[in-house]
């Protein structure tokens, strides 16, 4: 195998390099606390799409900054007693999918809960307003202006309110709720867990926001990180305020997270994957604390992994 980071027997090992801010529990626990005080309303709304065996609805509620947050939602029809649910995650710039997709999981008795990123491809709204520079992307987005502006921060939110509400809806077993995602949604579904302690598994696949100045020294910080790079060319061309900056970023950075997950996780991860590198998949991973897994593809990169879907239903089966 060749190599584009670093070997095995190093990625084992490797914990991250990216600043971690020194408050980063409190600031999580005070914007969970805020998250909370929002409640779990939400609005249902019946799709114009249908399938035997399941309802489809549009869902609707009130995120960070009063954003209004968009996800798809489909349940079994005739069911009885409470059930588990599934939490879905989309890639950067997409959205939440058709409803077609999930009917698998509703055929074997699941609700399902997809939601879309604020800002990105679907419907959910982008509200909360930043000083300075957002030229390229979501990852800079309030970087010059207070911590609980940045982009991730809310969107990390956005998924543990969605986890919240599924929890609570009458006919969810909120012992039985996983969380799955590639990529951006991987990343997203990492987050999920750490800020939602009784999340029961999660299965993220070469997932995105972890570890960036890892990202940025590899000269990697291209594609789906490349806001980085953008971001001191306009705003710091010299780097005078680069730890500064790596550690706000430190604040959505899922290495820096991945302490707080208590569920079980079984992480995806490509050996060849440059626009996610392997090394910032596993500062993640090796900080993970609770039951967990990784499947290595050795020869794919950021790419479908063969298999990967049917294996990540069957883990989720299993609850």
């Amino acid at each position: 195998m060749s190599l584009i980071d670093m070997p095995l027997e190093e990625l084992r090992k490797y914990r991250g390099i990216n600043e971690c801010p020194a408050d980063l529990d409190e600031f999580w626990d005070r914007s969970i606390a805020d998250m909370e005080a929002l409640g779990t309303d939400y609005e249902l709304e019946p799709a114009a799409f249908q399938a035997p065996g399941a309802e489809c609805y549009h869902l609707w509620f009130t995120g960070m900054g009063g954003a209004r947050i968009h996800g798809k939602l489909l349940r079994p029809k005739a069911r009885e007693g409470k059930l588990p649910a599934v939490l879905m995650f989309h890639g950067y710039t997409g959205d939440c999918g058709s409803f077609s997709s999930k009917l698998g999981y509703v055929g074997a008795g699941y609700v399902v809960a997809a939601l879309d990123c604020r800002g990105q491809g679907g419907l959910s709204e982008d509200i909360i307003p930043v000083k300075g520079n957002t030229l390229n992307g979501h990852i800079i987005r309030g970087l010059e202006d207070e911590p609980e502006k940045l982009y991730f921060r809310n969107v990390f939110l956005d998924c543990a309110q969605l986890a919240r509400i599924v929890m609570a809806l009458p006919y969810v077993d909120e012992t039985r709720v996983a969380a799955t995602g590639g990529s951006q949604g991987g990343g997203l579904t990492l987050a999920c867990a750490a800020l939602t302690p009784t999340l029961n598994r999660a299965a993220p696949v070469y997932p995105f926001l972890s570890d960036y100045r890892r990202v940025w020294e590899m000269d990697l910080a291209k594609a789906a990180y490349e806001d980085i790079t953008q971001f001191f060319r306009h705003t710091d061309p010299t780097h005078a305020h680069e730890k500064e900056t790596f550690t706000k970023l430190g604040y959505v950075d899922n290495h820096n997270l991945a302490h707080r997950i208590r569920c079980r996780v079984r992480m995806y991860t490509g050996l060849m994957d440059t626009i996610c590198p392997p090394s910032s998949q596993f500062a993640a991973y090796n900080r993970i604390e609770s039951d967990k897994e990784i499947v290595l593809y050795p020869d794919f990169g950021h790419e479908g992994l063969p298999d990967s879907d049917d294996d990540i239903m069957k883990y989720i089966l299993e609850m």
